[in-house]
């Protein structure tokens, strides 16, 4: 058996734009966030690679494999990828639970393209969380709001060697689909 975790981005938007006549697919922009300014920390340089947040997952256990997924998302990935784990390993839930699950956002944190955090930023929370815990982020001190957009989009494949099958799991956010047979 096999399995792999592919995420597709083309960073900002449509990506660069252009798309190479005999390949059929869309460049990235992913050298967007680089400057020409000298002594700029994101100056264009030999040997630098441009900022991402492209991390599709994979899950060992024992040196042995478990799990291939991602979070698609901007900033959201590393969030909905840690989201997801942790629905699994300290709530329990199946790959497509876990996937399926509301969850949080943070946004105003710095950034390497020079924003920094003044004000702590705001919590952003998908429907499904009870107005209790709302409420005790807010006396907690945290900026919370509600959004629809910017969860990510999850596909995973699990190999459960003791049942020795495969099982995916696709969410609905964002189009895409897990397979495994």
């Amino acid at each position: 058996g096999m399995m792999i975790s592919l995420i597709q981005s083309n960073f900002r938007g449509m990506g660069s734009g252009m798309t190479p006549a005999e390949l059929g697919f869309g460049l990235h922009n992913r050298g967007e966030a680089f400057s020409l300014e000298d002594g700029h920390p994101n100056v264009y340089a030999p040997g630098k690679r441009p900022f991402h947040t492209i991390i599709p997952g994979f899950v060992t256990k024992n040196q042995a494999p478990v799990m291939a997924f991602g979070v698609m998302g901007a900033d959201m990935q590393p969030q909905g990828q840690v989201q997801v784990l942790s629905n699994m390993l300290d709530f329990g839930m199946n790959i497509q639970q876990a996937g399926d699950a509301p969850r949080v956002r943070h946004d105003g944190s710095s950034d390497p393209c020079g924003g920094c955090m003044t004000d702590g930023g705001t919590v952003f929370l998908e429907s499904g969380f009870a107005p209790a815990a709302v409420e005790q982020l807010i006396s907690l001190g945290h900026r919370v709001g509600r959004d629809e957009d910017g969860f990510g989009g999850y596909q995973a494949v699990r190999w459960d060697a003791a049942l020795g099958v495969y099982m995916a799991a696709s969410e609905s956010r964002k189009d895409g689909c897990a397979a495994a047979y």
